[in-house]
């Protein structure tokens, strides 16, 4: 492998590293319930394969975007995916990937993972935690 080779592989590696890790510092700085229902889709989504590293790393970027601007405007967790998380899922995911497919097992988890997330929000009167 040549020396431009190996640079190359690195910037490869290390870019979709640091990106994680900034995406993940942003979800943890979430109030708890909107941290929960993104770390639940967040698993679900691992499911999808995007067609490369920078598609993945924008999917999760994109996601916490809009968790960040949906507690700041205090907008309800079960406004954001609605009734159906996993149907959420799919709808976000195919933006970034040619299709994928959540298991019976993943939908269960996402399902219960928002259901905790969202708890007793009815709606617009509800505030962010």
């Amino acid at each position: 492998m040549s020396e431009g080779d190996k640079t190359g592989f690195i910037a490869k590696m290390i870019g979709p590293k640091k990106r994680w890790r900034a995406y993940k510092a942003r979800v943890k700085e979430l109030p708890e319930n909107y941290r929960a229902a993104v770390e639940a889709i967040e698993r679900c989504l691992m499911h999808f394969v995007p067609t490369d590293g920078d598609s993945n790393a924008s999917m999760f970027e994109d996601l916490a975007d809009l968790f960040e601007q949906a507690a700041v405007n205090g907008t309800p967790i079960r406004e954001i995916v609605g009734e159906d998380p996993v149907e959420f899922v799919d709808a976000f995911a195919q933006n970034y990937s040619e299709g994928g497919y959540v298991p019976a097992r993943a939908r269960k988890q996402l399902t219960e993972g928002i259901e905790r997330a969202a708890g007793n929000e009815t709606g617009t009167e509800d505030t962010p935690v």
